[in-house]
């Protein structure tokens, strides 16, 4: 909440307009890196905004900048600062192999100004405009360009092997006068509000000042290999700021000229067709099952009275004595169907909040910050569930069953998410989490959630035990032998097709926005994707575990979790394709990091679809034993 108060300037009551910076980054590596790491102009950093918890984790670090702006000013290639560098110097020269790599990975910077992004718009090949949120640092002109290099954006920069830093930027602000909305009292003469700030990054040689910002100057040419000693490269930075009135953009419309101009709608209700069509022939098959195959059954095994007749009976009905017979590992089952329970609750809760609008784009880091809050405080629901259902396996280690419902999902997640952090300090990257934040993330794992579960064990540990619609035999039946397709394994491999191409175009847009820089925001496409998904996920696993009991096999605790939640091996496997084909991610550390990351996602997801397939194949076989007459 603060930095939204320190970013949202209102220039009603000042005319100073303040730019911010945020962390520089690039989908040619998973390492951002803050604003003063490239020896940019340097700025007073002791008033930087607050960042909340997410924008910390996220590796967001956004600072004030160089650039001073005053509204209704217009300013034309104002110096900002120059930078010296020296061949033979060891700092200046490390200063400047960081500016070529920074260029040579085409890092992006990404400024604040209002609470807005600043944005760099280009034409598309559809003759459309594509506002991106970051603009360059620079390009290098490689021995062989393609038409995605942002060296190809001027002819100018095209002598090989050369670097062109763009250190002038032409800053186009539109603003709304006010003409037209109810204003109130605080309204000025001459004020207005800004409805969009654009920029237009140039490589300038700039020579003795007055400085040359015209459209003709010469590129400024850094060569690709070392300074010669005692030879220096001067690189002068400047600015120009341009403001345009524009009263028919409102101010509370500001951010649809980039959200329209990423044309992913059309593709976004293929997904939503896609997925449903997928669901209604799920629920045509379930309905099928359950109107016709289970009434009939149902209904001519209850017509039976002789025990000879239940002989000649076969399929579901004959395993009714072993079908809730406790599973194996029943301990690390109810501990992951606990997570399970908090994962879904806090994705259920978040992407309600994201669709009501409190949780925009505008409000940076309250995503993240949104689902660590929620996560920690259903802690309650989680001990509950873990309980519950480990009581009603006959467990009677309730310590164990606390101490693992606390601690060891979250450790895993916690284990990762800190060998991870140990890399981004070593690298010196501004994701790396401060030690601080570190301590803070700990607090609210021991001081909120685990006293939080333990409150939901008591409860769960106090109800009587879940009494089953059947007894249970004391010696296990034997199962048959089982064909190829009933087998654990290829019913396992099976039950995550469907409820993967359900998600997987909605994916693509996510992995975009984690690694891609783009923006998601279509959170109402998102919250259907996830009950489809929920949808799916429950009627593959009741109809496989249907499928499973017909062919007398009773082993289906653990199958009807994995079942579903074998969706996020799947998952796995379409994050390895995205690295492979979609992102050019070189060095080790930033591969390592990316599937950490992804290694965190996957194994929350398998929680999450785990759990899903779990309790609708639970409520399924209680519902159809549950009618059936034993004796």
């Amino acid at each position: 909440m603060k930095v939204l108060l320190f970013l949202n300037v209102s220039i009603l009551f000042q005319s100073e307009v303040p730019l911010f910076v945020n962390r520089l980054n690039t989908e040619e590596s998973v390492l951002p890196y803050e604003y003063h790491h490239f020896d940019f102009c340097p700025a007073d950093e002791s008033k930087s905004p607050v960042e909340n918890l997410g924008q910390v984790v996220f590796g967001e670090r956004i600072r004030p900048s160089p650039y001073k702006i005053e509204f209704l000013k217009n300013e034309t290639c104002k110096l900002l600062c120059k930078k010296v560098y020296k061949g033979g110097a060891k700092a200046s020269v490390a200063k400047l192999n960081d500016l070529k790599k920074g260029m040579s990975l085409n890092y992006q910077h990404h400024w604040i100004v209002d609470n807005m992004p600043v944005t760099w718009c280009y034409p598309l090949e559809d003759s459309k405009q594509f506002c991106s949120t970051g603009f360059p640092m620079g390009c290098y002109v490689r021995d062989s360009m393609s038409s995605e290099d942002v060296c190809t954006i001027s002819q100018k920069y095209n002598k090989r092997r050369t670097y062109y830093i763009f250190n002038h930027v032409d800053l186009v602000i539109t603003y709304h006068s006010g003409k037209g909305e109810e204003w109130g009292s605080t309204f000025r003469e001459n004020g207005g509000r800004i409805v969009s700030v654009k920029v237009l990054p140039r490589s300038i040689a700039h020579g003795a000042e007055p400085l040359d910002c015209k459209s003709s100057a010469e590129p400024l040419e850094i060569p690709g290999g070392n300074l010669e000693d005692n030879k220096e490269l001067e690189i002068t930075y400047s600015y120009s700021v341009k403001f345009i009135l524009n009263n028919t953009v409102k101010w509370s419309s500001r951010w649809d000229y980039i959200l329209e101009s990423m044309p992913h709608t059309n593709i976004h209700w293929f997904s939503i067709l896609n997925s449903l069509m997928i669901v209604l022939f799920l629920s045509g098959m379930v309905a099928m099952i359950i109107l016709r195959t289970l009434h009939k059954d149902i209904a001519r095994y209850n017509q039976i009275d002789s025990g000879e007749d239940v002989q000649e009976e076969f399929g579901w009905k004959l395993v009714h004595g072993d079908v809730f017979r406790p599973p194996r590992k029943g301990m690390l089952l109810s501990v992951f169907l606990g997570s399970g329970v908090q994962v879904f609750f806090m994705t259920l809760v978040t992407l309600a909040f994201a669709c009501l609008g409190f949780l925009s784009p505008a409000n940076r880091g309250a995503l993240m910050t949104c689902a660590m809050v929620l996560f920690v405080c259903l802690g309650t629901p989680a001990g509950y569930t873990s309980a519950r259902i480990y009581r009603s396996f006959g467990g009677e280690k309730w310590k164990s069953n606390v101490l693992l419902t606390s601690m060891l999902c979250v450790g895993v997640v916690f284990t990762l998410f800190f060998i991870m952090n140990l890399i981004l300090w070593a690298e010196d990257s501004s994701a790396a989490v401060p030690f601080s934040t570190l301590v803070a993330l700990l607090a609210l794992w021991f001081c909120v959630s685990v006293p939080l579960t333990f409150i939901g064990s008591v409860f769960g540990f106090r109800k009587r035990p879940i009494e089953h619609p059947v007894r249970t035999n004391q010696i296990p039946r034997q199962i048959p032998e089982q064909s190829v397709y009933t087998q654990p394994i290829p019913g396992i491999v099976m039950g995550g097709v469907l409820p993967f191409g359900c998600i997987f175009i909605q994916l693509f847009f996510i992995l975009n926005s984690l690694w891609s820089n783009q923006m998601y925001y279509m959170f109402g496409f998102l919250f259907l994707v996830f009950l489809i998904l929920v949808i799916t996920c429950s009627e593959t696993t009741i109809l496989l575990c249907y499928f499973h009991l017909c062919a007398e096999d009773y082993h289906w605790w653990w199958r009807s979790f994995l079942t579903s939640g074998f969706t996020s091996v799947y998952l796995f496997i379409y994050c390895i394709h995205y690295f492979v084909t979609k992102l050019n991610i070189e060095d080790a550390a930033s591969t390592f990091l990316y599937f950490g990351y992804t290694l965190i996602m996957v194994f929350l997801f398998f929680l999450l679809t785990g759990t899903i397939g779990f309790f609708a194949c639970f409520w399924f076989v209680r519902k159809i034993y549950s009618v059936v007459k034993v004796d």
